[in-house]
């Protein structure tokens, strides 16, 4: 996706809002698990976000998701941001994040998902990590639910 940075979508230093940015990423990562299931998918979560740089007013927001882990209902899809400076062309990372999606029927109750093909080193090596943070979300989201009912 390829957005041009707007006065309307930036704060009053002249760089895009971070919650545009969010929702930005959750609409390239969303549109990543439709092509991926050809069903109806859900946000579950976004983490690991990360504001490297700032994205002006008049520059163009380059941003690119790719699958990084499907699991049985569950996709981990990786959003990268850019800026691209419109009259040199020079392109900067902006931010990176990692979202989980799941696929849903119409009762909005989870389905399987197909598998991700692997085909890369890098693909496997991302893959791998991908597993290790969703096996922390689930500890964390363990830890906390262990908590709340201890209360």
């Amino acid at each position: 996706m390829v957005q041009l940075v707007l006065p309307n979508d930036a704060n009053t230093l002249g760089n895009v809002l971070g919650g545009m940015v969010l929702h930005w990423i959750d609409l390239a990562a969303a549109v990543v698990a439709h092509r991926h299931c050809r069903t109806q998918c859900v946000t579950a979560s976004i983490d690991q976000v990360s504001f490297e740089a700032p994205i002006r007013i008049g520059q163009l927001a380059v941003i690119t998701g790719r699958m990084t882990f499907a699991g049985r209902t569950s996709m981990e899809i990786r959003v990268d941001v850019q800026n691209e400076d419109l009259l040199t062309g020079l392109r900067r990372q902006t931010s990176t994040a990692y979202l989980t999606f799941v696929a849903i029927d119409k009762k909005g109750a989870p389905v399987p998902v197909p598998p991700l093909l692997l085909e890369t080193e890098e693909e496997r090596r991302e893959a791998r990590a991908a597993e290790a943070r969703r096996a922390e979300r689930l500890q964390k989201a363990h830890h906390v639910e262990r908590e709340i009912t201890r209360r």
